[in-house]
């Protein structure tokens, strides 16, 4: 699966950003996707995952600003990022896991198969 993340940039607080990570190589709408980002010095965190049947988890930390949804006819995964802070500030990352796992699993970087090469997004205040 290859995997091609886009829409970062620079935006005020309270903004919003979509995100899009286009996926190809592989029948897209059988495995399960996920958003993570790292900010400089820190380790990759979760941020969303998608099942292929559209069940849905979120970090804490952006539950109820961001949503994570699927087109499966697009090859495509969104991020909608609304009510943007400045802790949200971060490299961006899709990752795809041919299995859907348990929480724990999904909102481990380390149990993905692939990843995209990441898009900024920096959130001034």
């Amino acid at each position: 699966v290859q995997l091609q993340a886009s829409g970062g940039g620079l935006v005020q607080a309270g903004d919003s950003l979509r995100l899009s990570c286009l996926a190809s190589g592989r029948t897209f709408s059988s495995v399960a996707m996920g958003w993570f980002h790292q900010a400089p010095g820190k380790e990759r965190e979760f941020v969303a995952a998608i099942s292929w049947s559209g069940s849905t988890d979120y970090a804490d930390s952006v539950k109820g600003r961001f949503t994570i949804s699927r087109d499966n006819a697009k090859n495509t995964v969104y991020l909608q990022m609304n009510s943007l802070k400045p802790e949200d500030t971060a490299v961006y990352y899709c990752a795809a896991r041919l299995l859907w796992g348990n929480r724990a699993t999904m909102r481990s970087y380390r149990e993905y198969d692939y990843w995209g090469q990441g898009t900024q997004v920096t959130v001034s205040s």
